[in-house]
């Protein structure tokens, strides 16, 4: 406790931080608070690329590995089907598959279901062993993009802790014995006092399980419920339509656009498309500019919290949540010639200015708000909308894509009320945790003890199916057929790329088991088919086409002809002193994903925090309350109860605004979402359950108050890792007045320590182009390069000694005050240096240069000197310091329940995750960025194929596939009619520490702001 308190006395000092800012202009950029202030932990980090080196030898290491993810036991494939059948029952194929070739990848169309929409999405596997999830080019929904989470789905489906078969009070059961069970009940009972608590159901084929089920006992009810409903957003449609229609935004066509909470960008369903339209009108500037009509566009940001839509703005503003309804509430009475209310901490100047720049692009324009913000913000938004002539433009609406829109959270109350009366006699629980993540008032783990028949259906053993009789195993979305919609109802189809792991099944074979038509999956998708397409001549072809494709063309909802009712201004009561915000974690979301270490372990794009979820709080409250740094931990007290949280200081957290992420905290999972109860406060793993600080009358902001608690918690964060010199420029940006005028200085010849000729090159040359001007920090990158290269997690002690492996990260720079500075990202990775500074101090020759200009890492060669990190100035090598890959017992022993047995193949599972065209590493050897070698190599030997060398697009990197924003461009710079040639030549191209003269392959495009002149503030 003495070293606790004596840490807690270290206080960053914000007045000297805030001076920094004011009196040293040349200081222009910065990553984090400890950056200004010069922390010693700062200062260690930034002057030793290893910290902490010398705790290696008394370093626990079965401490260490507790904090490993779930894709810590990744190693070589030696083979995958001794797992599907006994290795002593192995034949060889007496004929092999016509469409399988051994060592080349099969594609298949997909679709997975997040947050109640579908993605489409392209499956890559290997000899019936899915790998990695690309998005679909072709699907509406993805555009060929594929967010954190869609691409996660690979590892949940190999993750060990997943289900493995039926419990009946925690001992195994079987199928058979739950359908007669529950049978019986519904027999006894004709459904009557049987209820099914669902997510959001989007699946035609769930929707006509439940339908099935209904129909062979009418006395069965469902209801929905999620933590993330969109409850608001079809009351507000409610209120200004009268009926509960959805928006659909057409950012592309958008030349103003206003945000009011509503981080479009990286949050809204259909934000895969919403980013990629909202890029195109800011990608190849000033080239663009003026051509046929064309400008970048311009976007106005008010939010509770720092979102990357905020991030991106050209003017943003810090508001309190309560006080947004205000804001749109001014911009409506502005808009329509009304009586205009105060906005505390918002000029009326600037709101006089956004609403002319509005009205000058009526029909060009959207204004769109979040979703947890209430129904009276989202009419005043519609009738915004409809008075700039938005709508049926860039604004549409459809019929809700949702089966059956209703207010979630009503429904969710009215099934506790009869839980509690005794109605329900027995309770289906598909997928959902709501002992877990339901509102804390509403006490639903109370009430479901009064159920006298519980059954939980999902992929893990979580707090529900422990307060369930039964648990039943669910397959993974990637092991069966659905039929599902995406955000604009395209219907969307999933196959299945590999049998049931175990033995599991689907929603829809368990409600027809219990409706007493039993079918398995395919036959209940074709039925569903049949009804879709019909049952003539050719159903077959088409029902293949719409397979092959991924989705049912021209099944979008069209938009509706509706009119806005006449919405009054109204400003709403504003929560005084502090509030709290709660908000879904950006990765792991509801909590559903807790388990998946990719994603526990990817930075957040604006913290960079990483396996937690603490309490962000800007520095001006952290300084009022004379708190300390981010190693301090706080009270927070909401609605009567408290919560002990770590905090974390944010620059751009808006005064008096707590934001607190749920989805953390498990007490009931797998291995990696466990909260770590009986590790060291100091350092442990899990995060804090906020869940139980939020009501059904507070679901997304309520008051609080604050306090210190004199006690320490190590946030494991990135955002000073790897820190390049910050006496260098890094970073280039304009507004796009100054982009217009400027004129690039002359080349400046360098100083040069290497022959002006080094290599003699041949055939084609890679390079890469970033451009920072769309990149929203949303990490899709960072996660499709770890997916593709085999790259494990480390776990959260090791990322707080600097030791993270992601090949690629995406720096995070602030610029201005800390209340509310500019952000800019800029992603880095191996710069392939055409004079590499990494290649001659290498002993051992382990890193060198190919004729194609790659910078390639030769594993079996390299000792672990780490001279080559030592003399990267980009600081992009990454040294395993140890054998990430091993076998671990969490995943060969399942954990609590006890119940469930040992699983002998959990590392079996997680070697058939790995993409055998890569190396999978053991200890001591340095790691970095490839250029995605392995696809150049393959579209090289299909070009030889047909005798030419690959064109330009051919090769598509990993992380250049899943980006949303299309930020990234890979291709052969020697050949000059190239997109990635044309990019490095534009105004905006800089090489990265051109001064050092190391000639980078990778390039990167500078930041582009359009403010309106007419706002100074």
């Amino acid at each position: 406790m003495m070293d606790q308190e004596k840490a807690v006395g270290k206080k960053i000092d914000l007045e000297s931080v805030e001076e920094t800012l004011a009196s040293n202009p040349a200081k222009k950029y910065y990553r984090s608070v400890d950056e200004l202030a010069k922390t010693p932990e700062y200062l260690a980090s930034a002057e030793d690329e290893f910290p902490n080196r010398k705790d290696l030898l008394s370093m626990d290491r079965r401490s260490f590995i507790k904090f490993m993810g779930a894709s810590l036991a990744l190693a070589s494939l030696s083979g995958c089907r001794g797992f599907f059948l006994d290795e002593r029952k192995v034949v060889p194929y007496v004929r092999q598959p016509e469409d399988m070739l051994v060592g080349t990848a099969l594609y298949f169309a997909s679709s997975i279901v997040l947050n109640g929409y579908a993605t489409g999405v392209l499956v890559e596997s290997h000899e019936g062993r899915p790998t990695k999830i690309e998005g679909n080019p072709q699907h509406p929904g993805s555009l060929g993009a594929a967010n954190p989470m869609i691409q996660a789905a690979i590892l949940e489906l190999y993750d060990p802790d997943r289900s493995q078969m039926v419990t009946k009070d925690g001992l195994g059961s079987t199928w058979e014995a739950f359908y007669a069970s529950m049978g019986d009940t519904l027999r006894a009972t004709k459904g009557e006092g049987v209820r099914i608590l669902a997510p959001t159901v989007v699946s035609l084929m769930m929707l006509g399980g439940i339908e099935k089920l209904q129909k062979a006992y009418p006395g069965v009810k469902w209801v929905q419920y999620e933590p993330t409903a969109r409850d608001s957003v079809h009351d507000g449609a409610v209120q200004a339509f009268g009926q509960p229609v959805t928006p659909i935004y057409n950012f592309k066509d958008a030349d103003v656009i206003v945000s009011l909470d509503g981080d479009f960008l990286t949050s809204l369903p259909g934000w895969l498309v919403y980013s990629r339209d909202f890029a195109s009108r800011r990608r190849d500037v000033p080239e663009t500019v003026g051509s046929k009509g064309h400008t970048m566009n311009r976007l106005y940001a008010f939010e509770s919290t720092v979102t990357p839509t905020g991030a991106m703005a050209d003017h943003r503003w810090g508001v309190k949540p309560s006080r947004i309804q205000g804001v749109a509430a001014a911009l409506l009475a502005i808009a329509t010639g009304k009586a205009v209310p105060d906005t505390p901490g918002v000029p009326r100047r600037a709101l006089d200015s956004i609403v002319k720049d509005l009205k000058a692009h009526a029909g060009r324009s959207i204004v769109v708000t979040g979703d947890h913000q209430p129904a009276e913000v989202h009419a005043m938004v519609h009738a915004l909308n409809a008075a700039l002539g938005n709508l049926g433009k860039t604004v549409k609406m459809i019929e809700p894509v949702q089966l059956r829109p209703e207010n979630q959270l009503t429904g969710l109350k009215n099934l506790v009320a009869e839980m509690n009366s005794g109605a329900v006699k027995a309770l289906i629980i598909l997928d959902g945790n709501p002992v877990f993540d339901t509102p804390a008032d509403l006490q639903f783990e109370q009430a479901l003890g009064k159920v006298p028949v519980r059954a939980r259906f999902g992929l893990y053993a979580d707090e529900t199916s422990e307060k369930c009789q039964w648990h039943l195993p669910s397959s993974h979305t990637l092991e069966g057929w659905n039929i599902a919609k995406a955000y604009d109802g395209t219907l969307s189809i999933a196959q299945p790329l590999c049998a049931p792991l175990d033995d599991t099944r689907s929603a829809p074979e368990m409600f027809a088991a219990l409706s007493g038509a039993a079918a398995r999956d395919h036959e209940i998708f074709v039925q569903t088919m049949e009804t879709l397409l019909g049952t003539g001549a050719g159903f077959e072809k088409k029902m293949n086409r719409c397979i092959h494709d991924g989705f049912i063309d021209g099944t979008a909802h069209p938009a509706k002809t509706v009119a806005c009712k006449a919405i009054e201004p109204t400003v709403g009561k504003p929560i005084s002193g502090t509030e709290v915000l709660f908000l879904p974690d950006p990765y792991i979301l509801d909590g559903r994903f807790a388990n998946l270490g990719w994603l526990m372990e990817l930075p957040r794009p604006l913290t960079k925090v990483v396996w937690d979820n603490p309490a962000l709080i800007s520095p001006t409250m952290s300084k009022g309350l004379k708190f300390g740094d981010d190693d301090e931990m706080v009270n927070l007290e909401i609605g009567g109860k408290t919560i002990k949280m770590a905090q974390f200081l944010t620059p751009g957290q808006p005064e008096d605004v707590i934001t607190l992420y749920y989805g953390f905290g498990r007490t009931v999972s797998g291995t990696i979402a466990m909260s770590d109860e009986e590790g060291s406060d100091i350092m442990r793993k899990g995060g804090f359950n906020v869940y139980r600080m939020r009501t059904s009358g507070a679901m997304h902001f309520a008051p609080a108050a604050i306090t210190r608690v004199a006690q320490v918690y190590k946030v494991a964060t990135t955002q000073s890792h790897n820190t390049i010199d910050d006496e260098r420029e890094v970073l280039k940006e304009w507004t796009l007045a100054g982009l217009m005028k400027f004129k690039p200085e002359e080349p400046k010849e360098l100083a040069n320590l290497y022959p002006e000729d080094i290599w003699q090159y041949n055939g084609p040359q890679w390079g890469m182009t970033v451009d920072m001007n769309v990149c929203t920090g949303c990490s899709a990158c960072v996660l499709a390069c770890q997916a593709e290269n085999n790259i494990p997690t480390v776990g959260k002690t090791e990322v707080a000694r600097g030791r993270e492996l992601h090949w690629l990260r995406i720096d995070r720079y602030y610029s201005g005050t800390l209340d509310n500075p500019t952000v800019t990202w800029q992603p880095v990775m191996c710069v392939h240096c055409e004079k590499a500074p990494c290649e001659p101090v290498c002993p051992v020759g382990a890193t060198v240069h190919s004729h194609e200009g790659l910078n390639q890492m030769v594993y079996n060669r390299c000792v672990g000197t780490r001279y080559c990190s030592n003399n990267c100035p980009y600081k992009v090598r990454r040294f395993n310091y140890f054998n990430y890959s091993d076998n671990q017992d969490q995943f060969t022993t399942q954990k609590p329940p006890e119940a469930r047995q040992p699983k002998p193949n959990g590392v079996q599972l997680l070697k058939m995750l790995n993409n055998p065209e890569v190396t999978v590493r053991g200890r001591g050897v340095m790691e970095k960025c490839t250029y995605c070698v392995q696809r150049i190599n393959e579209a090289r030997i299909e070009a030889k194929k047909q005798g030419q060398d690959p064109k330009d697009g051919d090769i598509i990197t990993a992380c250049q596939q899943a980006c949303p924003t299309q930020a990234i461009v890979f291709g052969n710079i020697a050949d000059k009619d190239s997109k990635v040639s044309k990019l490095r030549s534009s105004i905006r191209g800089y090489k990265l520490l051109e001064e050092v003269n190391t000639r980078p392959r990778t390039t990167h495009l500078g930041k582009v702001r359009n403010p309106n002149t007419e706002i100074t503030a």
